[in-house]
């Protein structure tokens, strides 16, 4: 029915790893592309990768890979793809310029009911959605890389965004097995990556001072906060490591003060020292095409299977 659609505008990686989503809960999923050529690849790719999952027992929802890829199809013209959908999740490139063109076309053809949802990682939804009258209706879905195993959306509203546009984007996060969190209102860099920057900038000044080797910084992370933080975030991390939060404060809050004090400024990320990382991350994976590849794949198949045993210890 009409209100099982969703139309996906650009089928890169993204649009794709979207339309595999959508399919999986069960949706009807209509791709467009200004290239039909694009289209063509992408449901050949997204075929291939539905069947791997099937034989490697990944494939997500309920729906054979068969029904699954019958429900996905290309459309020739935007407005096909928006024709009877209750969500659009727009996955061009990166470039507010061309994005703004696809919003002002999707703002002209749309109705009041459908939901107008961008991809972007860091493109404010008040430049984005700017000057359309259906604003109420557009919303940020960030997905993060790669979506089919990492299950986290960022929903980010535009300052005048319906808040029943938040509350049926959530909804139907949910319903096709993602995990949406609501950024209360826009800010650079949205929340995951202001946070992983703030992991980065730090993990950069520490090996830029020769305090540890770029591949035991990664240590850290992976034998270490990785652990504990595929499971519970910072914030529940300090409320268990004492007698709970306020506790925790108390014992802690001056030696943290005192420690975050030495830390140093924005790092340039000078090409010395990216050439320095680059040498140590080499060793592990050269950065070839071929070996980058490989380990990616390795990095996916890893996500896999914790998704699968978060899936087993976590009442969702």
């Amino acid at each position: 029915s009409a209100s099982r659609a969703a139309g996906i505008i650009g089928v890169g990686v993204i649009g794709r790893s979207w339309a595999m989503l959508f399919a999986s809960g069960g949706f009807q999923v209509k791709l467009y592309d200004i290239e039909q050529q694009q289209i063509r690849n992408a449901l050949e790719n997204i075929r291939k990768e539905m069947k791997l999952l099937e034989q490697a027992g990944a494939l997500k929802g309920s729906l054979s890979a068969e029904e699954q890829l019958s429900l996905i199809s290309g459309c020739p013209n935007i407005q096909e793809a928006v024709e009877g959908a209750m969500h659009i999740q727009e996955c061009v490139p990166e470039d507010l310029e061309l994005k703004k063109k696809i919003f002002a076309q999707l703002d002209s053809i749309v109705d009041d009911r459908v939901i107008l949802s961008s991809s972007t990682s860091c493109l404010m939804p008040s430049k984005l959605f700017a000057g359309l009258v259906h604003v109420k209706q557009c919303i940020v879905a960030h997905p993060v890389n790669p979506p089919y195993y990492i299950p986290l959306v960022e929903l980010v509203p535009h300052p005048e965004t319906a808040p029943t546009t938040v509350d049926r984007t959530h909804a139907l996060m949910k319903k096709i097995g993602q995990c949406p969190m609501r950024v209360q209102k826009e800010v650079a860099g949205f929340v995951l990556n202001r946070l992983q920057y703030a992991i980065i900038s730090e993990a950069w000044r520490l090996v830029e001072e020769g305090i540890v080797s770029p591949s035991d910084l990664d240590l850290v992370m992976s034998e270490g906060l990785g652990m504990r933080y595929a499971f519970i975030g910072p914030l529940e991390t300090m409320h268990l490591n004492a007698e709970g939060m306020l506790s925790y404060c108390d014992r802690y809050s001056e030696g943290m003060k005192h420690v975050l004090k030495t830390f140093g400024p924005i790092p340039e990320f000078s090409r010395a020292t990216a050439e320095k990382v680059n040498q140590d991350m080499c060793v592990k994976v050269p950065d070839d095409p071929e070996h980058l590849a490989a380990r990616r794949q390795w990095r996916d198949e890893c996500l896999m299977r914790l998704a699968k045993l978060k899936s087993q210890v976590q009442p969702q």
